[in-house]
């Protein structure tokens, strides 16, 4: 078998750009080239780590990233595939928002106004299926923006076992994603609801935007591949510079949103 282009690559020791990062880069770079077409599989994770001399939790950050923008889908006791092209649009792909906001070629950021270490409320706790009324969870509420301006409030829950000691210093600077990559935990299902609502004077005012302006109140949950529940997420986002849009085709239902 021939050796993939991507084990023929190097990354540097520069300090300023995080390993994962360059190896995204190549990866990137030889789909653009055309050296890597959809259907081709990618190094396994070990072949990487060796080659490279890097860790696990950074191939799979990097692969994490990948698969948030749809440039690969990883296929359960086969490996990791190129995707293709029209995978970019499906949104079981877009998992993360950081991911989701940098491949509209857009920069986002958030900023935390709290992090907390909870017993859940019970209707908390059946979205999230906890087993245990004991189990704690991890509830943190972020302004996510777009090109510095903030467009949703958002609050997340996440059982405290899928990522032992996490601190508000880690969120900070640290997609949840990636962190949660880094502990193998890996996105399969996401249920997503929104309803139109009018923004609060308290909650207009966090997201800059006009008292009673319209919004959506958007609810996500997610799970892994087997089924556990890993995220509920409640957030607000303003109608006035958010879309939505819904392609229906014979083989199924894309969707997608913006940010204007």
């Amino acid at each position: 078998m021939e050796t993939s282009p991507i084990l023929k690559a190097e990354l540097t020791d520069d300090g300023n750009i995080p390993l994962y990062s360059q190896l995204i880069s190549v990866i990137k770079r030889f789909i653009s080239a055309g050296l890597l077409v959809p259907g081709d599989l990618l190094p396994s994770e070990s072949e990487m780590i060796k080659t490279f001399g890097v860790s696990r939790s950074t191939v799979r950050q990097a692969m994490g990233t990948l698969e948030d923008e749809g440039l690969v889908i990883r296929k359960r006791g086969r490996g990791t595939f190129v995707s293709e092209p029209r995978q970019k649009l499906k949104a079981e792909n877009i998992w993360s928002f950081t991911s989701e906001v940098l491949a509209m070629g857009k920069q986002p950021s958030s900023t935390l106004l709290s992090f907390e270490i909870i017993t859940p409320p019970l209707d908390i706790a059946g979205k999230l299926e906890l087993a245990k009324a004991d189990i704690r969870v991890y509830k943190f509420t972020r302004i996510r923006r777009v090109d510095g301006e903030p467009l949703m409030l958002e609050t997340s829950y996440y059982p405290e076992y899928v990522y032992p000691g996490l601190t508000r210093e880690q969120l900070e600077v640290h997609s949840m994603y990636s962190l949660l990559y880094e502990a193998g935990i890996v996105p399969g299902t996401a249920e997503d609801s929104y309803e139109v609502v009018r923004l609060s004077k308290e909650d207009a005012e966090l997201l800059q935007c006009k008292r009673s302006s319209i919004g959506f109140f958007h609810q996500r949950r997610c799970g892994t591949e087997g089924g556990e529940i890993f995220e509920f997420t409640q957030s607000l986002i303003r109608g006035d510079r958010v879309r939505l849009d819904v392609i229906m085709q014979r083989d199924g239902v894309m969707f997608s949103r913006s940010f204007d």
